[in-house]
């Protein structure tokens, strides 16, 4: 039971669970669906897991930017990891990293299932995106350790993911396995530095990905024991905790029954089952603990490593403990406005005129930063995708914006914004979108929106009133085809727009363009300040 970490129904524990505490679980996670607007609300429902079993582990998906748990009614107030890794600022990262753990600390989480350290190596990749901190292994290195090294300086463990490395894949592990088919040189030279990093920082734990990767073995990585044991144990010296991904992803689960995955996970070195679904009364988490039990008495999981992964679930715990005095200082560290001004650094924009058709295929996923605004820099993909020729990546149409721009929207405008569904890591997050950050500076902003291309001849025929200044808004274009026709097609009808990209940024298109490398609430708000040249 130490080694499970479940999710559970509600924002009171049930019955069950408590149940399962006295029975020897060793942990549980948060998402949305456990957590109050109210933080006190959070903190009584740990607290109440607490008394029931001190040293549980509390889990939490707080990555800030598009994942966000304890914020997820409002959206987060922190840019995520592509917003800082533009900025380039490793002490802003940092910075960033202390003031997430300040506030994961405060609902009492022990771990915090954050920060991402794949390089996004394709920006068609449909789950990590702006997850990452960029495309260039040494970046990424460096802004996940400064993340690392903040969030833990708060008290709180970090857990680097999704090893070996997620993010040259175009699969969503969700929904199906994802594989990298990058030979074994090449993951040495781009997935795994900063993995690398991220132990050398110190991080208390890793989280495998569900991902098949060839060149390291044949079975997918939460699985392989030549990944977990060979790799991350033995050849890079991670000493610390190895937890699963969510079991229940259809990347694993289409393969095996749950309590199988589990202790095949436990046999190749995994330390901690996430469980991120459980039944209504406790039975699969139940069921888990008999599998795991058969497992070793018939012999195919053996007591020795199951006794240390629980052993290493208790030194996660007594981490924790130890750093109580460290938790009470971040407490009173508040950085005021650091959210918002983490965000302005990051944006990124281009007035210089394109008639470039927006490009089929990946484009730039990685802008300069201010220090360095000469050239951006591509990603490294094993396999060059057949549309991204050399002239798909723009050398130097991207500029700092800088603090406070100069009222490109002297009046309320109409803003178009595009976005498909998110991803079921994103789930139920409301950031704050771009449209009600500019209408709390310019009151009567008018915003629609569209999912997919049915809504293309609603919003086409908004386009007809020329009184209004329009933005456009989209999230990923370089990902969603129907979203470049659509944008296509509305410059063309209103070539004065303004387009604004939240996502992944590609090919620029409108008289201005605007790159804010992040969806969180922070971001749109920093957008909004520098369209509306309004002072942070």
């Amino acid at each position: 039971m130490a080694v499970l970490q479940p999710g559970f129904e509600g924002t009171e524990p049930p019955a069950w669970l408590l149940r399962a505490l006295a029975d020897g679980l060793g942990g549980v996670v948060l998402f949305a669906r456990n957590v109050t607007r109210a933080a006190d609300g959070t903190r009584a429902l740990v607290a109440a897991l607490r008394r029931e079993r001190p040293d549980v582990i509390v889990a939490v998906d707080e990555e800030g930017g598009s994942v966000t748990r304890l914020e997820a009614a409002t959206g987060s107030s922190w840019p995520g990891n592509l917003a800082l890794g533009v900025a380039d600022d490793e002490s802003l990262t940092r910075r960033v990293g202390r003031q997430i753990g300040r506030m994961v600390a405060a609902a009492g989480v022990t771990l915090d299932y954050a920060p991402v350290v794949d390089v996004n190596a394709d920006p068609r990749n449909p789950v990590i995106g702006v997850r990452s901190f960029g495309s260039d292994p040494e970046a990424v290195g460096r802004h996940g350790a400064a993340w690392i090294e903040g969030l833990q300086s708060a008290g709180v463990a970090a857990c680097a993911k999704h090893f070996p490395g997620h993010g040259d894949t175009v699969t969503d592990s969700h929904l199906a396995l994802p594989a990298v088919r990058a030979s074994r040189e090449v993951i040495e030279r781009r997935d795994l530095p900063p993995f690398r990093a991220a132990i050398a920082a110190g991080v208390r734990a890793v989280m495998c990905g569900h991902l098949l990767v060839p060149a390291v073995g044949p079975l997918p990585a939460t699985l392989s024991r030549a990944v977990l044991t060979g790799l991350l144990r033995e050849e890079m010296g991670f000493g610390g905790l190895v937890v699963t991904d969510a079991i229940e992803m259809r990347a694993v689960a289409a393969l095996h029954a749950p309590g199988e995955i589990a202790v095949r996970a436990l046999a190749a070195g995994a330390d901690a089952i996430c469980v991120g679904v459980s039944s209504a009364e406790g039975e699969s988490v139940y069921a888990l603990r008999d599998a795991i039990t058969a497992a070793v008495r018939e012999g195919r999981l053996k007591e020795d490593r199951l006794a240390e992964a629980a052993g290493r679930v208790r030194d996660l715990a007594a981490w924790y403990d130890a750093r109580a005095d460290a938790r009470a200082a971040a407490a009173g560290d508040a950085d005021e406005g650091l959210g918002l001004a983490a965000a302005a650094a990051a944006l990124r924009v281009t007035t210089a005129p394109t008639t470039a058709t927006p490009a089929e295929g990946p484009v730039v996923t990685e802008l300069p930063a201010p220090t360095r605004p000469t050239a951006a820099r591509p990603a490294i993909p094993s396999t060059p995708p057949p549309s991204a020729t050399p002239a798909a990546f723009p050398t130097t149409p991207y500029t700092p914006a800088g603090p406070v721009g100069t009222g490109v929207l002297a009046r309320a405008p109409l803003v178009v914004s595009m976005t498909a569904r998110p991803s079921q890591a994103v789930g139920r997050v409301t950031p704050l979108t771009l449209g009600q950050a500019l209408e709390e500076i310019l009151p009567g902003t008018v915003t629609a929106e569209a999912n997919d291309e049915e809504a293309a001849p609603g919003l086409l025929a908004l386009l007809g009133d020329t009184g209004r200044p329009l933005v456009i808004a989209v999230h990923d274009a370089v990902r969603h085809a129907w979203m470049r026709r659509l944008l296509e097609e509305a410059l063309r009808a209103r070539p004065d727009a303004v387009v604004v990209e939240t996502g992944v940024p590609g090919t620029p298109a409108g008289r201005l363009y605007l790159a804010t490398h992040g969806n969180s609430t922070a971001s749109a708000r920093a957008a909004a300040r520098w369209l509306a040249g309004r002072p942070r």
